[in-house]
């Protein structure tokens, strides 16, 4: 008689084990185990990003439970209102899964240079205890940030409590050419590039009093309150750009107004225009809007230069300045 075939484990079974639990519910057991109407646990869900589950899967966990349990009590015991809810979860959803994804990306990249260089790669058992054993130090990592952020947050809102009052500088810097070097740079050569990119850009904008609101590949969008502290940032990405030989030049668009936000971005015609600036810009030149650089040319630190109008779909005939460091 032939003996039946060993079953084999998915080995990342593992680690979904170790980081949540054995899976054991369905989608209805877990809303009903959490005391929460199946309907809302699939809105959030989905408001995380992950795909539906059939009916009869079971992928949840105790810790599933407990979290929908968590969030009842928000509701029913601490007030907080569904909608938002609903908001922040797919904040957070967005956020941690670039977290997660960045994280995934590093350590391919690590075996990649391990395999080039003829090392022994890990098995996935070990990379399961590895990235097992990181899962609390990191939870604890991103609690702390979440709240020195948060604390940050408050002030900026203390600041205009109103959002008609949320007057912001608003900028976008991107790098020249990045599509035409995408197409010639290797994978790695070109995850270096964005890398040192985004290092600079966390360099000069947080230094100077501004924050970057988000970063998509070879652009960076960043915010301040203070138009001066905007132009200084903007000044200090072009220079920066210009004195390294391993980057392309950088173009920057900077405007001043009203702006809302939402959802951890900024939206409104300010963002509107400084996005269309960025593309008006020479490479490591900055352009601000006609109401800024008016603010911005009596200030001894700058030197402005008045450009002609030019016609931008969708938002008409706008005026710019070439912003520059005033001659010493």
């Amino acid at each position: 008689m032939k003996a039946p075939a060993p079953v084999v484990r998915d080995p990342w079974a593992a680690l979904a084990d170790a980081l949540l639990g054995t899976p054991e519910y369905g989608p209805a057991d877990v809303a009903r185990e959490a005391g929460l109407d199946p309907a809302q646990a699939r809105q959030l869900w989905r408001a995380l990003g992950f795909p539906p589950i059939a009916d009869d899967e079971r992928i949840f966990t105790r810790a599933d439970v407990e979290i929908l349990r968590a969030v009842r009590d928000l509701v029913e015991l601490k007030s907080a209102h569904p909608d938002d809810l609903v908001q922040l979860t797919r904040v957070i959803g967005q956020s941690l899964a670039r977290v997660a994804d960045a994280q995934v990306s590093a350590t391919a990249g690590r075996l990649e240079r391990l395999r080039d260089d003829g090392a022994a790669l890990p098995t996935p058992e070990e990379l399961t205890a590895r990235a097992a054993q990181l899962a609390p130090s990191l939870e604890h990592f991103l609690g702390y940030v979440w709240r020195r952020h948060l604390l940050a947050a408050l002030r900026r809102r203390s600041a205009a409590p109103s959002e008609a009052d949320r007057e912001l500088a608003v900028g976008f810097a991107d790098m020249v050419g990045f599509t035409a070097l995408s197409q010639a740079l290797a994978p790695q050569e070109l995850a270096q590039m964005v890398d040192r990119f985004e290092a600079l850009a966390y360099e000069h904008i947080p230094e100077r009093g501004g924050r970057v609101v988000k970063t998509i590949g070879d652009e960076v969008m960043f915010a301040a309150d203070d138009a001066t502290a905007a132009a200084e940032i903007a000044l200090a990405l072009a220079e920066s750009f210009a004195r390294d030989r391993d980057l392309p030049g950088v173009r920057v668009g900077l405007a001043c107004g009203p702006t809302l936000s939402w959802e951890g971005d900024l939206y409104g015609p300010t963002v509107n225009l400084a996005s269309r600036l960025v593309n008006l810009a020479r490479a490591n030149t900055v352009l601000v809007s006609d109401d800024l650089g008016r603010r911005l040319r009596d200030d001894a630190r700058f030197a402005l230069r008045h450009l002609r109008p030019v016609d931008l779909q969708g938002i008409g005939r706008v005026r710019s300045w070439v912003l520059r460091r005033a001659a010493r």
